[in-house]
């Protein structure tokens, strides 16, 4: 059939228009990550966060009624969740678990950081876990890169091939160039200790108004994803140097403020479609002390992950063993309350196509996301989704686009 255009003009303007592909990060994306000061960490750090949690579920909430009554559990789901949240702290309480070498560590002398730095490379070595790693220094400094970079190197040259899972978390990140620069760092490491290419990556940390909006006037997410050259595996929200910076009082420094709900929007954006991962913050409002403030820290945690999870952070930051009960409480209650509804517009979607909503292949595939997250954090067993739905766990997991 005649046509005026030609491929070759149609194949120089699509080459124009490619842009280079992000790696999408692999395996289950954690519904939290832990962060601990390197010199506090152990051998048996994530069981003794497990026990912690346990006991203050014993101690507060020693049935399912208890904890509806502190947090607002829905009735009908309360048993369910709550023997859910008690399994999964007894066998898998931490997910995610950084070893911070920043503002939870400070500045020690060289030596000490050297033998932290040793013994962290075991820990992550020994610990098993699904996803675990480092939180090294900024490079505000040349000081600070120079000591962040040895941290780094000390780590990763001990462990030799590092565990799967392994990340590497950049804080104060202020401009795409800094992103390259720890590109290009692990471009060598890779390369000098015989890694396969690409196999390091890193979170970035949205934690300075520069991170978000450029001293130009530019979004400035979009750049540094692309500096990371296909190295950034996920965007971490940091609450309070974020508000710090934005010059907000202290009662104003939490995750609810309009400031951060800005901050993620442009993350959220920035980020789709790249396969970089997103999680929200913390709080520091931390369940400990007396009845009165543990319920006050749960009914706040809970609130703020149910509140991520609305808006589509599907994973944030723990700072205390106690907040696992929450966690968990807040995600699986969020799964549980959702599954039905879901399962039933993706058989529709799979099926006749008939229903009140006529869905399309992205929300397809964000239903089957969501079904498949609920499934590996254990708010949901495969066949409970498989009685929702119809579909088999690799059917589902084929529906998931990045």
């Amino acid at each position: 059939m005649r046509t005026t255009l030609d491929g070759a003009l149609l194949t120089g303007i699509a080459s124009r228009l490619s842009t280079p592909e992000q790696k999408t990060a692999a395996g289950r994306q954690p519904v939290h990550t832990c962060y601990v000061p390197a010199d506090r960490a152990d051998a048996d750090l994530p069981a003794r966060w497990g026990a912690a949690a346990l006991a203050a579920l014993a101690e507060h909430a020693p049935d399912a009624a208890a904890l509806a009554a502190i947090v607002g559990l829905p009735p009908d789901l309360a048993p369910t969740v709550y023997e859910r949240v008690r399994a999964k702290l007894e066998t898998e309480p931490v997910e995610d678990l950084r070893l911070d070498f920043e503002d939870g560590y400070g500045v020690r002398d060289d030596s000490v950081e050297d033998a932290h730095a040793a013994r962290a490379a075991d820990l992550l070595a020994g610990w098993g876990l699904a996803s675990a790693g480092l939180r090294v220094k900024s490079f505000d400094t040349t000081a600070l890169l120079m000591r962040s970079m040895r941290t780094l190197d000390l780590v990763l040259t001990r462990l030799g091939r590092p565990p799967a899972g392994f990340a590497v978390t950049f804080p104060k990140v202020t401009s795409a160039d800094q992103v390259a620069a720890l590109a290009e760092v692990l471009d060598v490491l890779e390369e000098r200790l015989d890694l396969p290419r690409g196999v390091l990556r890193f979170e970035i940390q949205v934690e300075t108004p520069r991170s978000v909006v450029s001293a130009d006037g530019r979004l400035a997410v979009p750049a540094m994803i692309a500096a990371g050259r296909g190295r950034v595996s996920g965007l971490h929200f940091g609450t309070y140097d974020y508000t710090a910076a934005c010059g907000l009082s202290a009662a104003d420094q939490h995750l609810a403020h309009a400031a951060c709900d800005f901050a993620r929007n442009v993350m959220q954006v920035s980020a789709a479609g790249t396969g970089v991962r997103l999680s929200d913050g913390s709080t520091n409002v931390l369940p400990v002390g007396d009845l009165a403030s543990v319920r006050h820290g749960w009914q706040t945690h809970y609130r703020l992950v149910r509140r991520a999870l609305s808006h589509g952070f599907f994973q944030g930051w723990d700072l205390h063993p106690a907040q696992l009960v929450t966690r968990y409480a807040a995600v699986y209650t969020h799964h549980l309350e959702t599954a039905e509804a879901d399962g039933r517009r993706l058989a529709a979607y799979l099926g006749s196509g008939s229903g009140p909503v006529q869905d399309e292949p992205a929300t397809a595939a964000a239903l089957a996301g969501s079904l498949r997250r609920a499934v590996d954090c254990g708010a949901l067993t495969a066949e409970e989704v498989g009685a929702h739905t119809g579909l088999a766990a690799e059917d589902l997991a084929a529906l998931v686009r990045p």
